[in-house]
């Protein structure tokens, strides 16, 4: 069983008029086998949550702790925290051209786990979560996400989650600009892997669409930095009926 916790987290970034805080004190706690939902309006602070939790240099933590089962992760670097068990699928993944897929996942998993995966082992549990994914063979020797469609990238931000197995996967509107089939192979990639490592899962989403396929524990409101209200998968209803005006007066 592992915790992640956010207390008290105060975030800045950088713009020409100077130093912009753009999180106002978060409290969240994430335990193993959770997940939790996060909603809110655009450019209410969800994206600056994820790049936070996961170690964006260019987010300043300026106050407040993340705890990963007790210790303070603040301080680390993005590759040390993903070795550590953080993992975070980008709303916008980026391209990587000469570098075949097959070799970034287990260059990927070498440096989580320390030591390079049995090579064998390796490639039939690869075609596994493909074929799962439905991604084709070819898949493996294209350059990460070249010439990739929308849907192709976000399949490739839960193949890498799937081989990687972290603690907590932080997920940053993996619903953005997929089609009903694409939506329904992501939605079944993170439940497979919740279920398969009993993860914890903090889904960023506009949208209640993927909260059809991947069923929520909590769902919290996000505004203006800060987390307004908490509840249970009703709540996703009641925002998706009545929107965000209440919490924004």
């Amino acid at each position: 069983m592992s915790t992640l916790e956010i207390k008290n987290l105060h975030v800045s970034v950088e713009t020409a008029e100077g130093p912009k805080e753009i999180l106002r004190g978060v409290n969240l706690t994430i335990k193993s086998g959770e997940i939790h939902a996060i909603m809110g309006p655009n450019g209410s602070g969800k994206s600056t949550l994820s790049y936070a939790i996961a170690g964006h240099p260019a987010y300043e933590i300026t106050e407040g702790e993340i705890l990963l089962d007790g210790e303070n992760i603040v301080e680390m670097s993005a590759d040390e925290r993903a070795r550590a068990g953080i993992f975070l699928a980008m709303q916008y993944p980026v391209e990587v051209a000469g570098v075949t897929v097959s070799n970034f996942l287990r260059t990927a998993k070498t440096a989580v786990d320390g030591q390079a995966p049995k090579l064998r082992e390796w490639v039939k549990n690869l075609k596994q979560a493909m074929s799962d994914l439905k991604v084709d063979d070819s898949f493996a020797a294209r350059d990460v996400n070249v010439g990739f469609s929308g849907g192709e990238k976000k399949r490739l931000e839960i193949l890498q989650m799937e081989m990687l197995s972290p603690k907590f996967a932080v997920l940053d509107e993996t619903d953005s600009g997929l089609d009903v089939d694409a939506l329904r192979l992501v939605s079944e990639g993170v439940n497979r892997v919740q279920q398969n490592t009993n993860n914890g899962v903090l889904l960023i989403t506009h949208y209640t669409r993927i909260l059809n396929h991947i069923k929520p524990d909590y769902v919290h409101v996000f505004v203006d930095g800060r987390l307004a209200e908490s509840g249970g998968p009703e709540l996703a209803d009641q925002l998706e009926a009545e929107g965000y005006e209440k919490y924004e007066s």
